[in-house]
């Protein structure tokens, strides 16, 4: 009978072992739980700040690269526009020399 109260005396005391254990185990891994689910939505909304910022910053850089090439273009048109007038101004000097030197070689 010595055994029989040694066994459920130890299976008392096992169960109220394993129970503070387990009620231990499960606060610690609760919280950890929380934190992680309540740590997320902030993370999350981190990433998306800073998607937004990333692509605010980008739309920002396109836009200095689209004026700086209407600048760029604006500054080609006018050189070619330039380049067309020397030239005009040097064919039309140029075929009039032409047309006189043509009619000189053929006399």
């Amino acid at each position: 009978m010595s055994n029989r109260e040694g066994f459920t005396g130890g299976f008392i005391a096992g169960a109220a072992v394993g129970g503070l254990v387990g009620a231990v185990l499960g606060t610690v891994l609760s919280r950890r739980a929380a934190e992680t689910l309540l740590s997320e939505p902030s993370e999350a909304k981190t990433r998306k700040i800073r998607q937004r910022k990333a692509s605010q910053l980008e739309a920002d850089s396109m836009e200095v690269a689209r004026l700086s090439l209407e600048d760029k273009i604006a500054q080609l048109n006018q050189a070619i526009d330039d380049v067309r007038l020397q030239l005009g101004d040097v064919n039309g000097n140029a075929q009039t020399h032409n047309s006189e030197g043509s009619i000189a070689q053929d006399s």
